[in-house]
């Protein structure tokens, strides 16, 4: 089975959709799954599997807001790679306090 590291920024629709419904009310302490990538990087993330991979979502503020405001019933914007357009306002607004 292949394993993959996914920003919520390279999320497709479907694993989006699979992330909400794995934990629909958000994800607590003992989901998140802790290891060091190739350059020793603390990497903190969320599991969800398909038939086909194992998928680790890496965690942060903005995930947390993507699932919140996921409607899998509503249109959702797609950018040409195919990912799932979170709100940029949202972006922006995080730059700026940064």
């Amino acid at each position: 089975m292949r394993r993959v590291i996914v920003d919520y920024k390279k999320l497709t629709p479907e694993v989006l959709n699979l992330l909400t419904t794995t934990y629909p009310d958000g994800y607590g302490d003992d989901d998140i799954i802790i290891f060091d990538n190739h350059r020793n990087e603390r990497i903190e993330a969320i599991e969800v599997k398909t038939e086909a991979a194992i998928y680790l979502v890496k965690i942060g503020t903005k995930l947390q807001y993507t699932m919140v405001n996921f409607d899998a019933n509503s249109e959702i914007e797609i950018n040409t790679d195919g990912h799932v357009v979170v709100n940029t306002d949202l972006e922006e607004e995080e730059e700026e306090e940064e």
